[in-house]
């Protein structure tokens, strides 16, 4: 029996698990799928929007995986700070493939960027999600516009939630919380704000697309932010994404003014150089931009001029990062695990047992898809290592290796009962499933549902 240890249940971490046990080279293998949340599926389950519920859907595919026979999901289980060590891992597991993504968010390195009223989307997203470890819940006090800088799919989500009633969240697992903060948003005006132009931006055309169909809000583009993108004329040379987006756009740039409720404004070739105070201090007041122009390499540079854009409330969504897990060598330029093939280095060499996997081992690129090859890559070393990772002894029941380690760990059992208790609780507010926000309801639901 070959035993491993995927750490992290998301999409990274149960494709890994897939690709050890639905194999035939080396047979009997089984896998634990050990993670820090009581719940699993990691960004499909905490970063995903609410209202995306075909993405959603797709935990119905990673359930699949975790019923396997051979597969074990193990929640609740602390790795590196506070928790187990890698090398403790070792002594339990014949391999351990680290799947646990990339946890920070970018930083825009620029003043007042510390002001209460500027977030993280990340801390946003978590927070309408139901993250356990989401900590603020002050993004809306009185806000009535807000900045979005960033033009990816992380930023059109949440400049979508800012705009959408709570009417349309209702049907949604979004926590009850939120739901009712939502309800009561001032918002009305949100600007999402690229450094780069619309034929570069980073979102999908149906994510953005969304946009258009949010009922009672309109999308506002300037024609002139569109004009300074060479590809803006004729995109029929751009990649078919952007291309689509280009499209998209020019069609929102002609549009008359509607007069909806809430307005949405994309504008693009602004670099923020400073987080504004509002008069009187204390709090957000806008974010000062530079204009940008193309410099003839698919980048841009500063033009000297600037522009200041009033905002109660910015959300950075300048990308994730990964940071380091004791015990494991760490590329600071990169963000990752040094690797070849999935098999971890140390000093240039492969760590026998040691795999990684995920944005931890490629960077935050790719969308959920992405991470089956990659999965699959790390899968086929540690596959072709097996015999000689066999050779060592390691535990006969990892399951109370953890426990004697301090560990108490959440079984299957005890996430059925989680979402036994979610749809409970959305039944009691009249809604259907609600997610519990807090440490302590999940783990008290999860303690109820275990098997004795």
């Amino acid at each position: 029996m070959l035993r491993v240890a995927v750490v992290g249940s998301g999409p990274s971490g149960v494709y890994t698990a897939q690709s050890l046990v639905e194999q035939q080279a080396v047979p009997d293998v089984h896998v634990h799928v050990l993670d820090r949340l009581p719940c699993p599926y990691g960004l499909v389950r905490y970063g995903v929007a609410p209202d995306h519920e075909k993405i959603k859907s797709l935990q119905r595919n990673l359930r699949t995986v975790l019923e396997h026979p051979r597969v074990d999901f193990l929640g609740h289980v602390q790795i590196g700070t506070g928790g187990l060590g890698t090398e403790q891992l070792r002594d339990m597991y014949h391999a351990v493939v680290y799947c646990v993504g990339a946890a920070t968010d970018r930083r825009l390195g620029i003043p007042g960027e510390e002001l209460p009223g500027s977030f993280s989307a990340t801390e946003f997203v978590s927070w309408y999600s139901a993250h356990p470890d989401a900590a603020v819940n002050g993004f809306l006090l009185g806000a009535r516009s807000a900045v979005v800088i960033g033009v990816g799919n992380v930023a059109v989500d949440v400049t979508r939630i800012l705009a959408r009633g709570a009417d349309e969240l209702r049907p949604t697992d979004v926590p009850q919380a939120a739901l009712g903060v939502l309800a009561e948003s001032r918002v009305r005006e949100v600007q999402m704000v690229g450094r780069r132009g619309p034929s570069q931006a980073k979102f999908t055309t149906k994510e953005l697309r969304e946009l258009g169909a949010l009922p009672g809000a309109e999308v506002v583009v300037d024609p002139a932010d569109l004009v300074l993108d060479p590809a803006f004329a004729d995109p029929s040379g751009l990649p078919a994404v952007n291309r689509r987006n280009v499209e998209v756009l020019r069609g929102w740039a002609g549009l008359p003014p509607q007069g909806r409720d809430r307005r949405l404004t994309l504008r693009f070739f602004l670099r923020p150089v400073a987080v504004l105070e509002a008069p009187g201090g204390g709090r957000v007041g806008g974010v000062r931009f530079e204009r940008t122009m193309p410099d003839g390499h698919g980048g841009v540079v500063g033009t000297g001029a600037f522009e200041d854009i009033p905002a109660e409330l910015v959300l950075r969504s300048v990308g994730y990062r990964g940071v380091p897990l004791p015990g494991l060598p760490f590329d600071p330029q990169r963000g990752t695990v040094p690797h070849t093939a999935g098999r971890i280095l140390r000093d240039g060499a492969p760590s026998p047992g040691e795999y990684v996997a995920g944005w931890i081992k490629r960077g935050p690129t790719g969308v959920i898809g992405t991470n089956r090859p990659c999965a699959k890559e790390t899968a086929a070393s540690l596959l072709a290592d097996a015999d000689a990772l066999m050779r060592r002894q390691v535990s006969d029941d990892p399951r109370e290796a953890l426990r004697r380690l301090g560990q108490d760990p959440v079984d299957w059992s005890g996430w059925q009962a989680i979402e036994a208790a979610e749809v409970a609780l959305g039944h009691s507010l009249g809604r259907t499933t609600v997610k519990i926000p807090d440490w302590a309801g999940l783990l008290s639901a999860a303690r109820g549902g275990r098997r004795t």
